[in-house]
């Protein structure tokens, strides 16, 4: 958990979205953060103190003046300890006042004393945040080295339609991790390919595979947190894309072929952990087929190897795969690997419940071009993710 055992200044102030700020609080928890949070005067005319300090087990900090719990400066010493300060709302009110140094409470002296990174996530009014006045003092704190999370569009509470709402706690999060994650990927362009593909029969059924893309999108995530500029390529699933990847649906092996094949010379590196179905009906009804025939034949032609097609203007870029397997997993992996002249083979045991399809765990055995082979533990996808990504910023370094 990359959010493990940091320390997190949440500041709150006065919106209705305040209530907003008590899910990224748990969801901060449940990463194992340390949370302190500092409110205004004004957020808690929406929601009590208490609640903030049972989810944080942390006492919730107000006054600047409160030394309750000893003669410790907190407006010092917090910021002093904090990985990253977040502000989720962010008024207005509290822009302006940081914009030219105005300390008149808790959370703007605290966040004058700050010297790690901040992350605001505005909230407000969409004409308010349209100002001229609201906008250029976002352009001035970002000029500081202020971090800015847009606000998303929709209804606000005021009744208005249109930029204002805060981001969703998901996505405070994510930016939030982001900020905290070393960026030795920074300027790589990456391409991963998820899930698995559909060749359809008719317009109703398909031949497809059970992959659930939670390995693809575990390795586009990690990519874009360690500064990558990500293009995931993902056949249907129903896990929702990452945060700022480039994002490409598709449904056939075909389709694949072709946007990747778009792709693929913008790229420095290929992560292909898509599960692409190796044949098609050789002809596909217009019509649902009825069942009332007693016996359906169907011919299957081979779709096209991706992985061998883009192998053959290969370059200095990296290509890493993947190979599912139920048995000798280390012989066709390490045959796959040399025929399609990848880097990096990851091989894992489809048939062992810890590893493979639809699970969250997974067991691999990484191959590389130079024999070389490392055995790995059964481990998080997440994990498993940095771990890959770490052997490509490693590769990047050889070439």
């Amino acid at each position: 958990m990359k959010l493990e055992n940091k320390n997190i200044l949440l500041g709150v102030t006065g919106g209705i979205a305040v209530y907003k700020a008590l899910e990224l609080v748990r969801l901060l928890v449940k990463q194992n953060a340390s949370v302190n949070v500092v409110m205004t005067a004004n957020a808690e005319r929406f929601v009590g103190k208490m609640s903030f300090q049972a989810l944080s087990g942390n006492p919730v900090l107000t006054d600047t003046f409160d030394l309750a719990s000893g003669a410790e400066i907190k407006h010092i010493s917090i910021p002093d300890d904090a990985d990253i300060a977040v502000v989720a709302p962010a008024t207005a009110n509290f822009i302006g006042k940081i914009a030219h140094g105005i300390a008149d409470d808790m959370l703007t002296t605290m966040m004058l004393a700050m010297t790690g990174p901040v992350l605001i996530a505005p909230s407000m009014n969409v004409h308010m945040y349209g100002n001229r006045i609201v906008q250029d003092n976002i352009k001035r704190l970002q000029q500081y080295g202020y971090n800015f999370i847009e606000p998303d569009e929709g209804w606000l509470a005021c009744g208005y339609e249109g930029k204002g709402r805060l981001a969703e706690p998901e996505q405070i999060m994510e930016e939030t991790e982001l900020l905290l994650t070393k960026k030795d990927l920074k300027g790589r362009n990456i391409l991963v390919t998820a899930g698995p593909t559909r060749e359809y029969l008719d317009p109703v059924r398909f031949i497809s595979n059970p992959s659930s893309g939670k390995m693809g999108y575990a390795i586009a995530r990690a990519a874009r947190m360690r500064g990558a500029h990500v293009t995931l390529v993902s056949g249907k699933v129903t896990i929702k894309p990452p945060y700022g990847v480039d994002f490409v649906e598709i449904e056939s092996a075909g389709h694949m072929l072709e946007r990747v094949n778009g792709l693929f010379k913008k790229m420095d590196a290929i992560v292909m952990t898509s599960a692409v179905s190796d044949f098609t009906p050789s002809e596909k009804s217009a019509q649902k087929i009825k069942k009332a025939l007693q016996h359906l034949d169907i011919r299957l032609d081979r779709t096209a190897d991706i992985l061998s097609h883009i192998a053959k203007d290969k370059g200095r870029r990296i290509i890493v795969g993947f190979a599912a397997e139920t048995d000798d997993m280390e012989r066709y992996a390490r045959e796959k690997l040399k025929q399609k002249r990848m880097d990096m083979i990851v091989a894992n045991d489809i048939t062992d419940k810890n590893s493979g399809f639809g699970v969250d765990t997974n067991k691999a055995l990484l191959i590389f071009k130079d024999g070389s082979m490392e055995d790995l533990p059964v481990m998080q996808k997440s994990a498993l993710a940095d771990v890959i990504l770490d052997r490509v910023a490693s590769l990047f370094i050889g070439k």
